[in-house]
């Protein structure tokens, strides 16, 4: 958890209410919006999973009390005037009561979101080891096995790049990014660290 300093929240300004937006913790895509006061907050400190406050129902409500798709808690944020919260959440199947993952609509997530998503398949295959899955396949292979991959993959790219349509480049480089996710969680390293490695190259 960050350092969330709930004390510094407007309450005033929302009459005792304030929006509460539901941001994916991995992917950043916007999930939903709710509304919390300070009881729906707490709540949602203390048992690690997202209530808010109804005002349909006019009393607190745990997302996924019914449904059993609960949003876990990672962090909270709070905006610059300290009247909006930013919820960051780890969903436990879809969101929003038509299905979708999000109450915004499937793809209303950005693009590059996807790349989390699949990085998070990636780890659950490593985890579940599902018979019949390729990427099974290439966990029970190795490392060595899977950094060969990786590099037969690096130079099909290549040669697409020089000798081949777009089509077949994105294809190649398709393969070559799924493979190496697949190196960098055998390995133990997850996607998100080498993000940071090339956020701290660019400072």
């Amino acid at each position: 958890m960050n350092d969330f300093d709930s004390s510094r929240l407007d309450w005033a300004k929302g009459d005792g209410l304030l929006p509460a937006i539901v941001q994916h913790w991995r992917s950043g895509a916007v999930l939903m919006l709710g509304y919390m006061n300070a009881e729906a907050l707490a709540q949602t400190r203390q048992s690690g999973k997202v209530t808010f406050y109804s005002r349909s129902k006019r009393r607190l409500w745990t997302k996924g009390e019914s449904s059993g798709h609960f949003l876990r808690l990672k962090s909270l944020r709070a905006d610059c005037d300290n009247d909006t919260i930013l919820v960051a959440a780890d969903p436990i199947g879809p969101i929003c009561h038509t299905g979708t993952q999000s109450c915004f609509g499937d793809g209303s997530e950005p693009a590059l979101s996807f790349l989390a998503e699949l990085d998070a398949l990636v780890a659950q295959r490593e985890r579940e080891r599902p018979v019949g899955s390729y990427t099974t396949k290439l966990f029970e292979s190795g490392v060595r096995r899977i950094a060969q991959k990786v590099g037969e993959e690096g130079v099909e790219t290549a040669l697409a790049a020089v000798a081949q349509d777009e089509a077949a480049l994105r294809g190649e480089a398709a393969d070559l990014i799924f493979h190496l996710l697949v190196l960098l969680r055998a390995r133990g390293i997850e996607f998100v660290d080498v993000i940071e490695e090339l956020r701290a190259r660019h400072k």
